[in-house]
């Protein structure tokens, strides 16, 4: 206990877990506590993998097993399959027996096999366990040459074709059903370890949701992948109650984490985010929720090259909350060693008892700041796409309206620059189009076009041409050009405008 403390701080506690226990719970409190047996959990997939299911009511479907009779056989238990295995070279052997004293017998074989000059069809058979005998004699092939088939019987030719026919039929039907459920690789999963208790804690400043699993052989499992169901009760909107719905838990499928190297134990994490079925779970409500989930593991054996799937389930009172597996792998010389004593143990860790989603609101409450930053980043970033957008469609335009647009790079930065500048109280939307290209240039502040922009549009006519920019003095030329080309009632208007 000490040096576990050295080595994970004095707030961890090692806390050994085991499926055997009594089954009881406390009741009561102080020292009038007492221990009442706990009611047994219903489970959909028992913890050694069988699936407590019972098919019941198939009327006329049973018909189906028939079809499909080798699997149905394969299926059965063990003690059915020697006993149909028996059954069937008992009867089988009866009746060709029964076929053989058949013949021997309205043949009169029966009465003259002792005389000398009479042939018979078989020779030396002259009732039923003679009979048999032949027959065994001829399915297993030994052959010891004193019972025979003569050539004055046709119909024990025909028989003997037919009964060799027969008899590999049925010896490549049993003795591969047989051999099919000898070289099943359900006991590989034996080999196959998982914890008994399933923990949640921190990993990576996430709460997450782990597990063990393991591998007693050397031998690997090859392609090795592990999924995981989440078994539970719901209602739908409508109305509809679901009893055992199925939910994916996501272990890796993203990042290709649920693909296992299986050499030593490994422990499988689920992380309980916005998109887990845990979500709201926290360890209050862990008290009155009932759920399962449910554990398969599957890969091919790399001896026999088959397909082998291990299963188990894990119940809401088999989570532990705020538990950590202990470390179970060390380095010796030369190698590693894997200590199995410490598959199951587990220690405390501290754990905040809220779901990820309590924490969120929490972190959102205590942060008012972080929603509105959220927004702004929001807009900025949209706004760029949309004039993104622009500039694509401008690309897309006609060379020359393109060379009217002005130059090809303008939506995309004049985008930028009011994407940085939309904090100012200022728009320049507002500027004529020549000023906000004069903007554009670097070089000129915004602060000094604001200045100069407000005061031409104040004294519009106290200013004269040279104090313009080279752009705008341009404009102001071309303004003047454009005046002497007016009749002489709009010249007259536009001198009586400006007095």
């Amino acid at each position: 206990m000490s040096a576990i403390r050295r080595k994970f701080g004095d707030d961890y506690q090692v806390v050994t877990t085991s499926s055997s226990g009594s089954g009881l719970q406390p009741h009561g409190s102080g020292p009038q506590q007492q221990l009442v047996p706990k009611k047994k959990r219903q489970r959909f997939v028992d913890k050694n993998g069988r699936c407590n299911v019972q098919h019941g009511n198939l009327g006329s479907e049973t018909s189906r097993y028939l079809s499909d009779l080798f699997t149905t056989l394969v299926d059965l238990k063990w003690r059915w399959n020697l006993f149909i295995f028996i059954l069937t070279y008992t009867v089988a052997w009866l009746f060709m027996a029964s076929m053989w004293w058949v013949i021997a017998y309205t043949r009169g074989d029966l009465n003259k096999a002792h005389v000398g000059n009479y042939t018979p069809c078989v020779a030396n058979v002259y009732n039923f366990p003679s009979a048999f005998l032949f027959f065994i004699e001829t399915e297993a092939t030994i052959g010891y040459g004193y019972r025979y088939i003569t050539d004055k019987c046709p119909e024990g030719i025909i028989l003997f074709l037919f009964q060799s026919i027969l008899g590999s039929i049925v010896d490549a039907f049993l003795i591969g059903c047989m051999f099919i459920k000898m070289s099943q690789p359900k006991k590989r999963a034996e080999t196959l370890m998982f914890s008994e208790h399933a923990v949640i804690s921190m990993r990576d400043g996430k709460l997450t949701l782990m597990f063990r699993v393991g591998n007693l052989r050397n031998s690997h499992m090859v392609s090795a992948q592990i999924r995981c169901k989440l078994l539970k009760s719901r209602q739908t909107p409508e109305g509809e109650f679901l009893p055992l719905d199925q939910l994916e838990l996501d272990v890796g499928f993203s990042t290709g984490a649920d693909q296992l190297f299986l050499v030593s134990p490994l422990t499988i994490c689920h992380v309980i985010d916005a998109k887990s079925p845990f979500y709201d779970l926290s360890q209050r409500s862990m008290q009155t929720e009932q759920f399962e989930i449910v554990v398969i593991l599957e890969g091919i054996v790399e001896t026999t090259g088959m397909t082998c799937q291990a299963r188990t389930s894990y119940t809401e009172d088999e989570v532990l909350w705020g538990h950590r597996f202990f470390p179970v792998i060390s380095l010796e010389e030369g190698f590693f060693k894997v200590d199995y004593s410490q598959f199951h143990a587990t220690f405390e860790v501290p754990t905040p008892p809220y779901s990820v989603k309590e924490q969120e609101e929490m972190l959102l409450m205590s942060s008012p700041l972080i929603a509105p930053a959220i927004t702004n980043s929001k807009e900025r970033h949209n706004s760029v796409e949309c004039l993104d957008g622009l500039d694509d469609i401008s690309t897309k335009l006609p060379s020359k309206l393109q060379k009217i647009t002005g130059r090809e790079d303008f939506p995309k930065k004049l985008l930028r620059m009011s994407s940085t500048t939309s904090e100012k109280a200022y728009s320049l939307g507002d500027l004529p189009m020549k000023l906000q290209r004069i903007s554009s240039v670097p070089g000129n502040s915004e602060e000094k076009l604001v200045s100069k922009t407000t005061k031409m549009l104040s004294d519009p006519m106290s200013q004269s041409v040279a104090d313009l920019p080279p752009k705008l003095q341009k404009m102001a030329g071309g303004a003047a050009r454009m005046e002497g080309n007016l009749p002489a009632k709009l010249r007259k208007m536009n001198s009586d405008r400006f007095t």
